[in-house]
């Protein structure tokens, strides 16, 4: 059965072949993996990189951690059943002025050959109690205005819609229970 893990090197052959797949559906700058495929595309199929590129994400959550100018501590989840990686979910643990208009609280990727079967759902669902634990109550939740199955997503997790700005549909999503 499908679930959330913490980044492993144990699903670098699987998220390589999920990589390829959103290069070729044409990721763009708006993809949650669009900066790490830039950094990494040439190099990933190394292990020793792999291994870093794991450890730097599993490094993201703690406040000490160098990361991209303007850019917060997240926690990154990936979504696997056994050894297929089927998508990727970031907890953002704070907003700053970007996330609070169009980036929210949590991101997600689910790899274009294990969509339209709930996956994304599940993962949003399942992401709910990790913010929490976080201190996020509800959480910013972003799709854009005409990605109709990713609103379908996040209304099925509880979204409530606020506003549209940018192009951007704004919901929030308690995450407590």
């Amino acid at each position: 059965m499908p679930h959330l893990i913490a980044p492993d090197v144990r699903i670098h052959r699987s998220f390589l072949d999920a990589m390829q797949e959103f290069v070729e559906e044409g990721a763009d700058e708006r993809s949650l993996l669009v900066h790490e495929m830039e950094e990494y595309a040439d190099t990933w199929h190394r292990p020793e990189v792999f291994a870093r590129y794991v450890a730097g994400l599993n490094a993201e959550p703690l406040e000490e951690t160098p990361r991209v100018a303007g850019w917060v501590p997240m926690t990154t989840v990936w979504y696997v059943e056994g050894d297929t990686f089927l998508g990727r979910l970031s907890v953002r643990h704070r907003l700053n002025r970007f996330l609070a208009e169009i980036g929210g609280h949590i991101g997600y990727a689910v790899r274009p050959s294990a969509r339209r079967r709930g996956h994304a759902t599940a993962m949003l669902r399942g992401s709910l109690p990790v913010a929490h634990r976080l201190g996020i109550e509800s959480a910013l939740v972003t799709c854009d205005t005409t990605n109709i199955a990713s609103r379908r997503v996040i209304e099925a997790a509880g979204g409530v819609l606020e506003d549209q700005r940018a192009g951007k549909l704004r919901f929030w999503i308690r995450t407590g229970v």
